[in-house]
């Protein structure tokens, strides 16, 4: 939480017919960050002009600069839409105002003019003071309430009649993420997603992210496609679930369904795993995977029942596990742990995530990008999949942290269950 603050605008026509101008700040390591080019890039892109009133430059590499630019628009409203987008990006206004709280006039959705959220750390200046954004999420709103007051996201769905909700870009800052000062684990990366990337180095990478996540008592994710499945790779993922490196799950009734007859059967989708043929009748095997648990009256039950012996989802069972199974129109059955509610399922999941530090995608476009979004910018993720892209979605619909491995699954898992195992 920040100082108090005067308040008051900057907001002028000196001119006229030269139209509205407003100062804003950017602070930081402005530089090196690109961060003071983007938003200069962003006032002339989006028809504005600016002058720099004030620039200082930090001499050192750990010294943060700042500078001051007025930005000039045709029209007041032109001029909020130009500052509104800056703010995203990380400017703000230099006369800060307390941002604007109306009650939501609609259940289920925001008022006109809401403030739209981004992933990155956000402040909101409640009574002249500016403070910290909980439950940080994108494509949200903010709802500000108590005494002392306190912000946090919360999603259209969730919006109840008379919530107070932020309206406008007025005393709404964002705070983007700092480049790592110091070598980053990914460092050798020059590019977020490539096929042509050392391997064995980038797979260190991420083992040594998931060790320094846990030694900080975070949680590691893992979200999961069937693909993991039908390449043979449940054994090492139900290993590292095994050996405590992670603590959530999130998937859908596919790979816990194709996991649970590789069990029953050792085929996936009727393809015998040891042989690779297509063995008779196999195409019924997950679905009479799926009545076994059904009858038996979920996923635990099989396991406490002695059913289910091996697998993934076993041994979320016998770890304790957590796990989000989030279904979707076209599935079988489905199991009976699977929330086929949408807007129940990302609840759960927005539940689940508060202690996440490390997010491992594997396989899956449709929850990799559900939980992309679902995701502060300050969790890393890693996301491994044959198909670039899958990573080239993830960080198109915001997800910019993401850093994309494209290989096989099962090389991948193999090679990450050995590295970790090492000392």
């Amino acid at each position: 939480m920040g100082q108090a603050e005067p308040t008051g605008t900057d907001r002028e026509s000196p001119d006229a017919g030269t139209g509205a101008v407003e100062e804003v700040e950017v602070r930081g390591h402005i530089v090196d960050s690109l961060l003071l080019p983007k938003v200069l890039d962003r006032i002339l892109q989006m028809g504005g002009s600016f002058e720099i009133r004030e620039c200082v430059i930090g001499t050192r590499r750990v010294d943060p600069s700042r500078a001051v630019i007025a930005v000039r628009a045709e029209t007041p409203e032109k001029l909020d839409e130009i500052v509104g987008d800056l703010i995203e990006h990380g400017a703000w206004p230099l006369h800060a105002e307390d941002a604007r709280v109306v009650p939501a006039d609609v259940a289920g959705a925001f008022p006109e003019g809401f403030y739209s959220t981004t992933n990155q750390p956000t402040q909101v200046r409640v009574g002249g003071r500016w403070i910290d954004v909980l439950d940080q999420e994108m494509d949200c709103g903010l709802t500000v309430s108590g005494d002392p007051p306190t912000a946090r996201c919360v999603a259209m769905a969730d919006v109840p009649l008379g919530m107070p909700i932020v309206v406008g870009h007025v005393g709404v800052r964002v705070v983007p993420l700092e480049r790592p000062r110091d070598a980053s684990p990914f460092a050798f990366m020059s590019s977020r997603v490539s096929s042509e990337k050392p391997k064995a180095v980038s797979l260190r990478s991420v083992a040594g992210s998931i060790r320094a996540t846990r030694q900080a008592g975070k949680k590691v994710l893992l979200v999961g496609g069937p693909a993991i499945v039908h390449t043979g790779s449940a054994g090492h993922v139900a290993r590292l679930i095994r050996e405590g490196w992670i603590q959530l799950l999130f998937a859908g009734n596919a790979l816990a369904t194709h996991d649970i007859e590789q069990a029953f059967y050792n085929t996936s989708l009727g393809v015998d795993l040891e042989k690779g043929e297509a063995l008779e009748h196999g195409h019924e095997h997950h679905l009479r995977a799926i009545n076994t648990i059904r009858r038996l009256g979920g996923i635990r039950q099989a396991v406490e029942s002695g059913r289910l012996t091996s697998g993934i989802m076993y041994e979320c069972i016998r770890s304790g596990v957590d796990y989000v199974l989030a279904g979707s129109i076209r599935d079988d059955g489905p199991l009976p742990d699977v929330i086929t509610d949408t807007l129940a399922a990302q609840r759960a999941m927005r539940a689940a995530i508060k202690d996440v530090g490390f997010a491992l995608l594997i396989a899956s476009a449709l929850h990799g990008i559900a939980t992309g979004n679902l995701l502060p910018a300050s969790v890393q993720v890693v996301c491994v999949d044959i198909n670039p892209a899958t990573v080239t979605k993830l960080a198109d619909r915001g997800t910019f942290q993401t850093i994309g491995m494209v290989t096989d699954v099962e090389p991948f898992l193999r090679s990450l269950a050995a590295e970790l195992a090492g000392p």
